[in-house]
Parts: structure tokens; C-alpha cells; sequence
């Protein structure tokens, strides 16, 4: 008889990935399958490799709902063939999310289950728009309200004369559709019309929007304002301190969309990048790095390494084609003993580290050419490996030879365009919603050229702006025929990220 497996209940939080807990983080990379909700941020899923479904809502005579019965013969049939299943919901599993439900009908069933806490949306949202939930001066209690009650219930069960004298702050979950009947309940319930209030839309989020007005005043506000679910309504003394500790939307990139054109598989740390800057990363890889088709050269060149002086490396993808072979042959950094390392940039200086393994050169401007000139006093009479791509330019070898040094290339990885952009996020480009696309290397620039649509290339240049890694991939782009608005003089994504802030503050 096979094992049976377990579900974890696991809270996402609502919006940034990064308010996943390490528990959480951990469940994702066990599971064999994935249910996520809606409201969930599908960046998490980057963290496991388990087969994903989305949880989606049908329309029926009480509006949208989720059908709960299905999800839970789901959880059950997946976690009785031995599976490990994570059921990923949004904020808290038990906070108006109906994890309970779930874990009872797994309990009824026999299925083993935890449940993983979640950053509730309540707190998440109010502390993203700059406002503490209680305070000693302000509010001593707060009270978390749903605003979406089960549509087949007779009558509502909110007292809202208790809550419109509730000394303390009101949280209104998934309210947004019946704001208007919940500020009329309150103020007719005695609540004080000038009560200090908002609503929160897409908290967390770089889409983040928060409207905030007396309460008598806030259903005319959120509709001008036009905000959309899901969202949050507080009631409350303390919804003044946004005034003056708002902190999340001031952030350099708050609300801009950027494109990230790296591997989806390298994608992770820029992805990181963007949300520190409030900014929403679209992922829309150009290229794919994959293995050589045949690893026979790099395993001979493997078996004779102690014949190099220098190996040079010109991008972290080199140092783990090259070093992670070594590993995988049943070799290790013995085999290095005596020879000198040379990395073209910090991140493949990183990359070395990784290893264990200290650059002994690493030049000031991420280049080949100033690679070259770094390695100029060191290399005549040497002998060099140079772990590359299937394809790039030969400045390096061109010039390091001039230098007396013999040279020797190796293919330890290819970098293959792709074949076409991700629909949703090439319309989101055709239709001007993107702000930036970054462009990391010169094969990028030339490759997204040819992806994009005429109704793309239309908006480069105006709505979409590009942003280039370096002098050498400026000039792609512009022989390719593609505008660059803000090109990096530190030649990394954090460079690029810098130059999109610098532009920005000097257009505002």
C-alpha cells in the first residue's frame, strides 16, 4: 500500500513575494503539486518545480465563487497517491481564507496536514500604506471585519452598531463592491462622519493605490479614484499616520512595470532587484542558456587543466559550465592548484566565490576590452583558457594574443535566442503597459528586436523605454534600430536599475 502524503495549508501573503515565510519557502520546494489561489503571486512558484494549478472562480446566479468541494477532492486524491501537496493561498490560510474548511475536510479524510501561517492582509497592507493598525494614543483593539459575507446567508451578521462604537480601528476585508453599504451602515449606526478612513487596493504590490478621506467622504473618493480588488477598507483614528510614515509607495520605482530579459531560470536575483525598488518585474527571457549538446571537449580540456596559467572568465554562466562539469566529473578545485583566475565583473567574481575561489583579477569597468588591459602585465608567454559561450564577441582572445599569450576557447554553455515572448506579456508591451525593458548584452538587444510585433516596436521609444548594461549593447540596440533612453555605467542589472532611477528623477 503506498504512503499517503501530506498538504500543507501554506499562506502566501497578499502580494510580495517576499513576505513568504522560510517555512513556507521550504513546503515549495518538497511539494509535488501546487494549488494557488488567484490572489496569490505566481513569482512564487520560481521556487519549486512541482506541477502548478490555479485555483480559478466560476460565474454563477450569486456572482463569482470558487468551488470549494473540487479543491478539496483535489487536496485529497493528490495527497492519497502519496503526494506532497501545497495548497498556496493568499495571506493567512485561517484569516477569512477558508483553510479551515480545507483542513476539515482533509481531517475527515484521513490526510495528514499542516498549516503554515501567513502575513495576513490586514496587517500587510496597512503597514505598506504607512498606517499601524493600533497605537497607544489612537487605538487600543482592532477589529477584522469580513465586507463579503456568504452569499447564502438569510441576513448579515455584522453588528454594526457594536463596531460603529468599537474604540479601536475597523479592517474591512474584501469589501470593495459593498463599500457604499458599509460606510452607510456605520454613519447610520452612529459612526462619526469625519472618522478618518481609506481603502487600500493591490496592497503590497508595485500596483499599490490608496485612497484616503473622512469617512462620509470616502465612497465618492475611492470612485473617482477608480480603484480595483482586491482591497481593504480601514476605519480609524490611526489611518492619519500615513501622512507622515507612508514609506512604500516613495520608493524610486514605485508603480513602474519593467521587463527583465534574462533566463527565467537566472532571473530570480533581478526579480529580487526590482521589487526593492517598488518596481513590478515582467519576466520576457530573449535568450536561453543551456549545455553543451556534448560535453567530450570540455571533459578532455578537464583532464589537462594543469597545462593553464590563467583561466579567464567572462560570466558567471562560464565559471558554473566549466567548474560545475568539474564537480559533476568527480573532480573539485585540487585541480586548479597554480592557476590564476581572471573575471570580467563582480557578479562573476561572484559566481568564483561561490566556489570557494577568489578573482586574482577582476577589471574596473565590466569589459572585454578593459579585461584584456587588466591582464596585460600578467599574460605574455602564458597560457589561457578562456570558458565561453557557443557565441560572443573575440575582442578578448583578439587582444590578449597581441599580448604574447596563447589562448585557448572553450564552449562550456549555449546561448540560443528564443523563439517568441510569452503572449500576455508581449500584449502588455503592444499595449504601452510596460515603463522599461532592460537589455543586458549585445545577443539580447539583437534578439528582442525580432521578437517583438510592429505594434511593439511602436511603443519603443515611447511609452516603453530601454535601458542597456553597457556601451557595447547600446550600440546593438541602435544598429538593430532600437532607441536606448538610459544606459549603466556600473555594467550589471543593478547598474541598469540605476540608470532607469536616474532618468526618472530627471524627468520628474
Amino acid at each position: 500500500m503506498s504512503r499517503v502524503g501530506t498538504v500543507y495549508l501554506v499562506g502566501a501573503g497578499p502580494g510580495d513575494p517576499g513576505l513568504l515565510s522560510l517555512k513556507g519557502l521550504d513546503c515549495l520546494k518538497q511539494a509535488d503539486l501546487i494549488l494557488y489561489d488567484g490572489l496569490v503571486n505566481p513569482l512564487l512558484l520560481q521556487h519549486s518545480s512541482a506541477a502548478a494549478e490555479r485555483t480559478c472562480r466560476s460565474t454563477g446566479p450569486s456572482g463569482r465563487v470558487l468551488d470549494q468541494e473540487e479543491i478539496n477532492r483535489k487536496l485529497i486524491g493528490a495527497a492519497a497517491e502519496g503526494k506532497c501537496v501545497v495548497r498556496l493561498k493568499g495571506g493567512d490560510p485561517f484569516i477569512f481564507g477558508r483553510g479551515s474548511e480545507e483542513a476539515r475536510a482533509l481531517a475527515e479524510a484521513g490526510i495528514p496536514f499542516e498549516v503554515v501561517p501567513g502575513i495576513t492582509a490586514a496587517t500587510a497592507a496597512s503597514e505598506y500604506a504607512g498606517i499601524s493598525l493600533t497605537h497607544r494614543k489612537l487605538a487600543s483593539a482592532v477589529a477584522f471585519i469580513t465586507g463579503h459575507e456568504d452569499p447564502n446567508k438569510g441576513e448579515t451578521s455584522i453588528d454594526f452598531d457594536n463596531l460603529a462604537r468599537f474604540a479601536g480601528t475597523l479592517v474591512f476585508y474584501m469589501g470593495l463592491h459593498h463599500l457604499e453599504s458599509i460606510v452607510e451602515s456605520l454613519l447610520k449606526s452612529g459612526k462619526a462622519a469625519a472618522t478618518p478612513s481609506c481603502v487600500i487596493s493591490r496592497a503590497t504590490t508595485p500596483a499599490q493605490r490608496t485612497v484616503s478621506a473622512p469617512l462620509q467622504d470616502l465612497v465618492s473618493a475611492v470612485r473617482d479614484a477608480g480603484l480595483r480588488p482586491p482591497s481593504l477598507i480601514v476605519v480609524g483614528e490611526c489611518v492619519e499616520q500615513r501622512e507622515s510614515i507612508a514609506w512604500f509607495e516613495k520608493r524610486p520605482l514605485f508603480g513602474k512595470r519593467i521587463g527583465i530579459t534574462r533566463p527565467a531560470e537566472q532571473a530570480g536575483p533581478v526579480i529580487a532587484q526590482a521589487w526593492e525598488l517598488g518596481a513590478e518585474p515582467l519576466l520576457i527571457p530573449t535568450i536561453q542558456i543551456l549545455a553543451p549538446d556534448d560535453w567530450t571537449e570540455v571533459d578532455a580540456v578537464l583532464n589537462r587543466l594543469g597545462e593553464f596559467d590563467w583561466l579567464i572568465f567572462t560570466s558567471a554562466n562560464g565559471v558554473h559550465g566549466l567548474l560545475g562539469r568539474l564537480w559533476n566529473q568527480a573532480g573539485d578545485m585540487r585541480r586548479l592548484a597554480g592557476i590564476r583566475l581572471a573575471a570580467i565583473g563582480p557578479g562573476t567574481a561572484d559566481a568564483l566565490a561561490g566556489y570557494h575561489l577568489r578573482a586574482d583579477v577582476v577589471p574596473p569597468a565590466y569589459r572585454a576590452e578593459a579585461l584584456a588591459k587588466s591582464l596585460e602585465p600578467y599574460v605574455e608567454g602564458k597560457r589561457l583558457l578562456w570558458a565561453r559561450a557557443s557565441r560572443g564577441r573575440d575582442v578578448l582572445p583578439t587582444q590578449l594574443k597581441k599580448m604574447g599569450a596563447t589562448v585557448e576557447q572553450l564552449v562550456v554553455y549555449r546561448n540560443i535566442d528564443a523563439t517568441s515572448l510569452p503572449s500576455a506579456e508581449l500584449n502588455l508591451i503592444e499595449t504601452g503597459a510596460v515603463d522599461w525593458i532592460g537589455l543586458s548584452s549585445p545577443s539580447i538587444a539583437c534578439n528582442l528586436k525580432q521578437l517583438l510585433t510592429t505594434a511593439a516596436l511602436e511603443q519603443v521609444g515611447k511609452s516603453v523605454r530601454l535601458a542597456s548594461i553597457s556601451p557595447v549593447t547600446s550600440q546593438s540596440a541602435r544598429q538593430a534600430g532600437l532607441p536606448i533612453a538610459a544606459e549603466a555605467t556600473d555594467y550589471t542589472w543593478e547598474g541598469i536599475f540605476d540608470a532607469i532611477v536616474a532618468y526618472e528623477q530627471s524627468t520628474d
